[in-house]
């Protein structure tokens, strides 16, 4: 596997958004500033709460149409493609908390239901993967209360490779790369890597064991921390708020790849992440979240992405 110089570009955007110019110019940029040679594009489904049996893609969705035309585009680009299909819930509950009874009661909803409806997902878009070629597809992300069904995902897992021919992976959560009893039924394991700037050495050796174990190749679906104070402690929290730090920032990203740096078993990141519209580059410091336009931090991206192609 080629190293992974990538980005998450423009993760849960609504329908009709990617066939825009503003979609476009801001791919361009994301290029340009970064040197990204790979791109995830994560398109949305949504259930009501993390205890629903119902998986629906309307509005809210990317279709196979407009992701076609981005995917084709990004490969006119020169880029590597992989699609990552993810559900959310419609109550802001974290998706990592969906789940259920393990054992089936009437009139409870219930696992395979749920796998049902997952699956339809999932194989709505590996066939988009397998017509356009994309270089990898990836079968979610962070679903940790569901990935002691172990069955399940072993069945989804095979039942994607049944329409989509190139590499398959799946983006467990962070501290949790150790606890998927199933990566050999992928091609490669990803997961999130959002760990605080000091912890990086020891949780790569945690990590190291896993990747060893299974002999597969390992790359972070998603890494990245926000340029608010106090967000490369915690980079996983979202809801952090605070002044602006862009230095703070950059200073997490120059952590985070010289540990990866290190190790020869990780294959590369994807960046979380890039949006569909622009803002003024002398505003960067009032967009504290994950965005990376216009900050320091694309300097050290760069750099990085440079160096490893």
């Amino acid at each position: 596997m080629d190293y992974i110089c990538g980005i998450t570009f423009a993760p849960f955007v609504p329908g009709r958004c990617y066939n825009t110019k503003e979609a476009k110019e801001s791919f361009l940029k994301m290029i340009e500033s970064t040197h990204a040679n790979f791109v995830i594009f994560v398109p949305n489904a949504l259930q009501d709460t993390p205890q629903s049996e119902v998986i629906t893609m309307g509005e809210e969705s990317v279709n196979e149409e407009e992701l076609t035309e981005m995917i084709l585009f990004a490969k006119e680009q020169g880029l590597k493609v992989a699609i990552k299909p993810t559900v959310n819930c419609r109550n802001g509950a974290w998706r990592a908390f969906i789940n259920f009874f393990d054992e089936d009661v009437v009139c409870e909803p219930k696992w395979g239901n749920w796998f049902k409806s997952y699956t339809e997902f999932q194989l709505r878009y590996a066939k988009v993967a397998e017509a356009t070629k994309c270089d990898m597809f990836i079968a979610g992300c962070e679903m940790v209360m569901s990935e002691h069904r172990e069955k399940e995902w072993r069945q989804l897992i095979k039942d994607i490779k049944s329409v989509y021919s190139g590499p398959v992976s799946y983006n467990t959560d962070k501290y949790q790369e150790h606890n998927v009893k199933w990566w050999d039924a992928v091609d490669v394991i990803s997961s999130s890597g959002y760990y605080p700037v000091d912890k990086w050495e020891e949780q790569l050796d945690r990590i190291e064991k896993v990747v060893k174990k299974y002999n597969k190749p390992f790359f972070f679906a998603e890494t990245g921390c926000m340029s608010t104070e106090g967000s490369k402690f915690v980079p996983n929290d979202w809801c952090l708020d605070g002044d602006s730090d862009l230095e703070g920032q950059a200073e997490w990203y120059k952590a985070m790849m010289d540990a990866c740096d290190k190790r020869e078993w990780v294959g590369g990141m994807c960046l979380w992440d890039w949006p569909i519209k622009l803002y003024n580059p002398k505003d960067a410091d009032k967009y504290k979240k994950y965005e990376l336009y216009a900050k320091p931090a694309c300097d050290v991206i760069k750099e990085y992405y440079d160096k490893k192609q």
